[in-house]
């Protein structure tokens, strides 16, 4: 049975979930988490929905063995593909960010289309359309895959002339179709903040769905009766599947201190 003392298990493909992880620490700094980055296997967004509930399947059941009180799944396309398997199975609170992102995309529109990118995966998913029309059905919704953010912002690449191409490549058609609201369907995007901003233009709200997934596993928690005594100061561990000296590296950037090594474990 969890307590509330256990930690918060947060999985993503790679470094993305990191954004999460990010608000997280803020809005509950009380909490401990264990993160696992699967940069062996990144990125997920190509992979078949099958490969994706498997291999977090097999995440879930690693952060469960080291007795998390619940799992946040902070991967657009493990969220769109393997959410509802993995909350059938497992006895524990399971938090998505598609939903979360959802919510606040139509909070922040103001009657033009809401723009969703993500990686190849979550856009052919049809995810983001669902949550999006279940809570405003007559909205535009304008989506578009942009498979090599992911990669771009693995190597570090977050603000170079390839990068800015690249971008202005993908967001073109988002322009056009006159967003006002951009999801950044991708836990990887928010990196990539600075310049996509400066590419849509000071008009258009981009959605960072780190903010909102935090606020709701702070109600589950607190539902649940799982939040950390305050007072506490949580502890955290980060686990790569690969590549932990590139991961440290890159989490620096955006977690500083708070990420001092970087455990390494292979699964599957």
């Amino acid at each position: 049975m969890s307590t509330a003392d256990a930690p918060i298990g947060v999985f993503d493909s790679g470094i993305g979930g990191l954004t999460v992880v990010r608000e997280l620490m803020r809005q509950l700094p009380e909490e401990r988490i264990i993160y696992f980055g699967d940069t062996a296997r990144v990125p997920y967004g190509p992979k078949s929905p099958d490969t994706v509930r498997r291999y977090s399947s097999e995440i879930a059941a690693f952060l469960a063995s080291e007795g998390v009180k619940a799992v946040v799944v902070a991967c657009n396309t493990a969220t769109a593909h393997a959410l509802g398997m993995l909350q059938a199975s497992l006895p524990l609170p399971i938090i998505g960010v598609v939903e979360p992102g959802a919510r606040a995309a139509v909070r922040g529109s103001h009657g033009g289309a809401i723009g969703v990118i993500g990686t190849a995966g979550t856009i052919a998913s049809g995810a983001y359309e669902r949550a999006i029309r279940a809570l405003e059905p007559q909205v535009r919704i304008a989506v578009r895959a942009c498979p090599l953010f992911v990669p771009l912002v693995e190597e570090g690449w977050l603000d170079t002339e390839a990068t800015r191409l690249i971008a202005r490549e993908y967001l073109d058609p988002m322009t056009a179709e006159r967003v006002d609201t951009l999801v950044l369907g991708c836990t990887h995007y928010p990196l990539l903040k600075p310049l996509l901003s400066q590419i849509m233009g000071p008009n258009v709200c981009l959605i960072d769905s780190a903010e909102e997934t935090a606020a709701e596993t702070a109600r589950v928690l607190t539902a649940r009766g799982l939040r950390a005594p305050s007072g506490e100061r949580g502890e955290h561990r980060f686990v790569a599947s690969d590549a932990a000296e590139q991961f440290l590296r890159m989490g620096q950037r955006f977690l500083g201190s708070a990420i001092e090594r970087v455990e390494t474990m292979t699964l599957g």
